[in-house]
C-alpha cells in the first residue's frame, strides 16, 4: 500500500518506518526543511531503540522517503496519517491548529480517494472537525478515521510491530477495509483490531493514559502513607500486583509521571470534562498529587543540609522522564534542578541520552561524560531516572567520590537494608529512611 505520514516527530517517524518495514511504500512529510534534509541524509532526530536499523534498511530499499511538499507526499497515497503535534494550551486543551491546517490543505490537493487517519492524540470530536475542513475544498471522496497510537517510548518499535491491540474509529465500510489490510501484517498472532465509532476511539486513547496515570498516582499516595505508618511500599506492590484484577505494571512508587503523553493527555481529558460540564474529581486529584510528588525529595534534601544549599554541589543521575529515551518533556528532574539552582546549589548531571536536549534549556548545569564523573566532589546524589546502569553501581567508588555518603533516590533503585550495611544515608519513596 502507498502511505503518507504527515509529521516526522516521534509518532510520525516510528509509524512511517514501521509501516515501510511491512512492505508499504511510505512518504513522510514535514514542513521543517532542516529535519527533512537530515532524514534524507540518514540522521534520525530522536533516540528510540531498534528504530535506526529499520530506518536505514527501508531507506536503502526505497520504501521510506521524505519530502517537504505535501502534494508530492500524498499524491498516490491510499492512507494519509496525520501525526502532528497537539500542544496543550494554558487551560489544558489540545491545540488542533496544525491538524486542521493540514486538513484544509489536503482538501485542495487530493486527486483520488484516500483515508485520512488521525494518529495524533486528539479530543473527542476531532475527526468531525477534520472531515469538515477537508470537505471545504475536496473534489473527491475521502474518509476520516481515528486511529490513536499506544506507543511507549523506549519500546515503541516493538509496540508498533507487535501491538496488544489496534483501535480504529470509523463509520465507513470502505475505510474499514483499508485499515484491516494495513494492519493485517501486524496482528497475525490474533491480537485484535478493535473497530468502533470515531468519538469512542478518540476517548479510548485519553482513557487509557488517564487510567495508567491514576494507577501510578495511587501507588505514590500509598507510598506517602507508608512513610507515615512504617509500611514498605515495595512489599505492598508485590502483594497487590500478583492479583490478576490489578496486574504488576505501573505500580512502582516514585517521583511522579512525566513525558509527552500522560501530563498532556490527563490535562486534555480534564478540559474535555469541563467543556461538557462534568467535574472529573478523580482526574483533578491525580494532577494535584503528581504535581506535589515530583518535588517529593526536595524537603528531605533541604532538611539534610540544614535548609541551606548555597554552594552545595548536587549530583544528578537521570534527566529523561524514563529510561531508553532522550525525551525530557515534563521530566521530574528538570523541575527539581531548577529549584536547586534557584536555591544556590550547583548541579553536575549525567544521563545516557537526555543531556543534549537538557543542555538547550538548562545551560547552567555541568554535564558529565559518565555517571561517576558527576559524583566527583559532590555533596549528595539525586536519582531521577531508572536507567539500568544506575541499578548496580560500584558503591565503593560512589562513596569515595561523594563528600557525603547520602543518596536521594526518586526511583527506589536500591534496598534500604543494603544501603544501611554500606553506611549510606538513603532517602527513597514509601520505604524506610536510612540515616
Amino acid at each position: 500500500m502507498k502511505i503518507a505520514v504527515v509529521g516526522t516527530g516521534y509518532v510520525g517517524l516510528v509509524t512511517g518506518t514501521c509501516f515501510s518495514e511491512t512492505g508499504n511504500q511510505v512518504v513522510c512529510v514535514d514542513i521543517n526543511e532542516e529535519k527533512i534534509k537530515s532524514l534524507q541524509n540518514g540522521i534520525i532526530p530522536i533516540y528510540e531503540p531498534g528504530l535506526e536499523v529499520l530506518f536505514h534498511r527501508n531507506v536503502e530499499e526505497g520504501r521510506l522517503k521524505f519530502t517537504t511538499d505535501l502534494a508530492v507526499g500524498v499524491e498516490e497515497a491510499e492512507a494519509i496519517f496525520l501525526a502532528l503535534p497537539t500542544p496543550p494550551g494554558e487551560d489544558g486543551s489540545a491545540d488542533l491548529k496544525y491538524i486542521l491546517q493540514v486538513a484544509e490543505d489536503l482538501g485542495r490537493i487530493l486527486t483520488r480517494y484516500a483515508v485520512i487517519i488521525d494518529k495524533s492524540t486528539v479530543p473527542v470530536g476531532t475527526a468531525e472537525k477534520v472531515r469538515e475542513r477537508v470537505a471545504q475544498n475536496a473534489l473527491v471522496d475521502f474518509d476520516v478515521v481515528s486511529n490513536p497510537e499506544f506507543l511507549r517510548e523506549g519500546v515503541a518499535v516493538e509496540d508498533f510491530m507487535k501491538p496488544d491491540r489496534v483501535v480504529v474509529g470509523t463509520s465507513s465500510e470502505k475505510a474499514r477495509k483499508v485499515m484491516e489490510r494495513l494492519y493485517a501484517p501486524l496482528v497475525r498472532q490474533g491480537n485484535p483490531v478493535i473497530f468502533m465509532d470515531e468519538r469512542s476511539a478518540e476517548m479510548t486513547k485519553y482513557a487509557a493514559n488517564a487510567f495508567l496515570a491514576m494507577k501510578i498516582t495511587f501507588m505514590n499516595e500509598i507510598a506517602n502513607l507508608c512513610e507515615k505508618t512504617g509500611a514498605n511500599v515495595d512489599h505492598i506492590r508485590r502483594g497487590i500486583g500478583t492479583d490478576s484484577r490489578i496486574g504488576k505494571r505501573f505500580l512502582f512508587a516514585g517521583i511522579g509521571y512525566g513525558g509527552s503523553c500522560f501530563p498532556k493527555d490527563v490535562q486534555a481529558l480534564a478540559k474535555t470534562s469541563s467543556d461538557y460540564n462534568y467535574d472529573f474529581r478523580l482526574l483533578n486529584a491525580v494532577m494535584d498529587v503528581n504535581k506535589d510528588q515530583k518535588r517529593k525529595l526536595l524537603a528531605p534534601l533541604f532538611e539534610y543540609f540544614g535548609g541551606d544549599l548555597k554552594e552545595k554541589t548536587i549530583a544528578v543521575w537521570g534527566l529523561a522522564f524514563k529510561p531508553y529515551t532522550d525525551d525530557i518533556r515534563e521530566a521530574p528532574a528538570l523541575e527539581n534542578i531548577r529549584e536547586l539552582l534557584e536555591a544556590g546549589a550547583k548541579i553536575t548531571a549525567y544521563d545516557p541520552e537526555g543531556m543534549p536536549n537538557t543542555k538547550k534549556i538548562l545551560p547552567d548545569v555541568t554535564y558529565c561524560h559518565t555517571a561517576y564523573a558527576a559524583l566527583d566532589d559532590a555533596d549528595a546524589l539525586m536519582i531521577f531516572t531508572e536507567w539500568p546502569q544506575f541499578r548496580t553501581p560500584e558503591f565503593e567508588k560512589v562513596s569515595a567520590l561523594l563528600k557525603n555518603k547520602v543518596i536521594f533516590d526518586g526511583r527506589n533503585l536500591y534496598e534500604p537494608e543494603h544501603m544501611k550495611e554500606l553506611g549510606f544515608s538513603y532517602f527513597s519513596i514509601g520505604r524506610e529512611t536510612v540515616l
